[in-house]
């Protein structure tokens, strides 16, 4: 026991000795633990300093760089794209009014055209239109039709420009003006304009005190006691099924007496029978 026991047993040097190599073991772990050994000009560090010197490069150019001017040459308006109509300074809803028209077949003539259309402020067109071109024969056209004041106050003459202009109805009304005075072969009736989509009353006045009747379709009357179906569906007024029903009634009554006896007949649009009645005869 006591030979093992003097093996425990240190000097006071040794006990320094010890006491010492303690210290030394708790500093270089302190070294190890918070010292940054690893090299200065990383891989990272060299990424960076890149991405910095090429961003300095990129600044440096563009200080440089002049933006290029969009130079306008003259261009006709019914065939701006989207990109041209960007760099002209319209937005994207009046570029996509534009090219809604032009789907319909359309064009738009003149300055003031491309402005009802469109809906471009006045300040952005003054600026567009020194740029316009349109074709020679439509600049013609258009210088004719402004001459021709016997045309701006006809209903069956005038063209919807001139409807908007004269009435300042939307343009869009205008043009179902038209196009229904076209599917009825020209107005008979200004009372006819009641029955032209989604126009109320107050818009039918206007254009009554604006417009004449001054020219009138040649209207050959269906005969209603002969007519065939198909013939009496010819009839913007009448569909399929009117006609049919129209010719069940005629055989119930042995033949119309009178024009007025198509009242009876089933759905029929008693408020349009004034109207009707411009386009039927009974012998």
């Amino acid at each position: 026991m006591k030979s093992i026991k003097s093996h425990f047993v240190f000097t006071k040097g040794q006990r320094r000795g010890i006491f010492v190599l303690l210290l030394l073991i708790i500093g270089l772990q302190c070294v190890y633990f918070f010292v940054d050994f690893s090299p200065k000009n990383s891989s990272s560090e060299l990424e960076r300093q890149k991405i910095i010197a090429f961003q300095n490069e990129v600044d440096s150019l563009a200080l440089i760089e002049q933006p290029q001017e969009y130079k306008v040459y003259p261009y006709n308006p019914n065939f701006i794209t989207d990109y041209k109509g960007y760099m002209l300074g319209m937005s994207v809803e009046e570029i996509d009014r534009l090219h809604e028209f032009r789907k319909l077949n359309k064009y738009v003539n003149s300055a003031n055209e491309f402005q009802q259309v469109t809906e471009v402020s006045d300040s952005l067109l003054e600026v567009l239109k020194p740029n316009f071109k349109f074709p020679d024969w439509v600049t013609k056209s258009v210088k004719n039709r402004v001459t021709k004041n016997s045309y701006q106050n006809d209903i069956n003459k005038a063209e919807a420009i001139d409807i908007h202009k004269a009435t300042g109805l939307e343009y869009k009304l205008a043009y179902r003006i038209i196009n229904f005075r076209n599917q009825l072969g020209g107005f008979v009736s200004l009372e006819q304009l009641k029955d032209v989509y989604k126009l109320v009353d107050e818009d039918v006045e206007k254009v009554q005190q604006k417009f004449q009747l001054k020219t009138s379709p040649n209207i050959k009357k269906i005969n209603i006691n002969l007519a065939t179906v198909q013939e009496l569906a010819s009839l913007v007024y009448i569909n399929d099924y009117l006609a049919d029903s129209i010719v069940d009634e005629r055989v119930l009554r042995e033949g119309f007496k009178s024009l007025d006896d198509l009242k009876y007949v089933s759905n029929f649009p008693i408020d349009k029978l004034e109207r009707i009645k411009l386009y039927l005869t009974l012998n």
